[in-house]
């Protein structure tokens, strides 16, 4: 029985389930939330192709900060949902067009058989010296020697184009004014403290 099927088929189902949850909720915060569940299903399918490096990625770049990233921003804003009155039946031809096409794509991709095969004699089977498979390199190690060797210059211009703009935003967001009015420290301690107290007599 392979178990590897039966689990593609399953984190398949769910994303597919959960993506078309996210484009028709009308909560934008439970939309972030099932495009979090498709995030989720798709590292299961990432895990079981073997690219372990791809789902950790998927895990906590666009999982642990994008996602919830619009999650705590739409929480903050209360954006709420508003009462369309425009024509819908542009969007509802487009919707039909990209759903066939979607589910085209679909029924084609399950006609695929992904098993090598049901005659069992056909198999070959061979011992594997564990001991020598665990000092091979592994996904990670292997991105990791070819981002840092071959592909140095490129990751480091990346990186200094994410801190251009990381330093871009901070400047654009310090708005500070001209006469804007502040707290003179030196000057509140320079005054005279006899004149800081002042009793005022009410007439009755």
């Amino acid at each position: 029985m392979n178990y590897e099927l039966y689990l593609f088929y399953l984190f398949s189902s769910f994303a597919l389930i959960s993506a078309i949850m996210v484009i028709s909720l009308a909560n934008a915060v439970h939309s972030i939330l099932f495009l979090i569940t498709v995030f989720c299903n798709i590292i299961g399918i990432l895990i079981l192709l073997g690219a372990e490096f791809l789902a950790f990625l998927l895990l906590i770049v666009y999982v642990g900060a994008i996602a919830v990233l619009f999650l705590f921003v739409i929480m903050m804003l209360n954006i709420k949902a508003k009462s369309n009155k425009s024509s819908t039946w542009p969007l509802l031809v487009l919707t039909l067009l990209l759903s066939s096409i979607f589910i085209w794509q679909f029924l084609m991709s399950i006609s695929i058989n992904f098993e090598y095969g049901n005659d069992i004699s056909k198999l070959t089977h061979s011992w594997i010296n564990w001991v020598n498979k665990s000092s091979t390199l592994t996904n990670t190690e292997i991105i990791g020697n070819v981002l840092y060797t071959n592909y140095s210059f490129v990751f480091l211009i990346s990186s200094f184009v994410l801190l251009i703009s990381m330093i871009g935003t901070i400047v654009l967001t310090m708005h500070q004014k001209a006469n804007k009015k502040g707290q003179a420290i030196a000057v509140q301690l320079l005054r005279n403290p006899s004149g800081v107290v002042k009793f005022v007599y009410l007439k009755n």
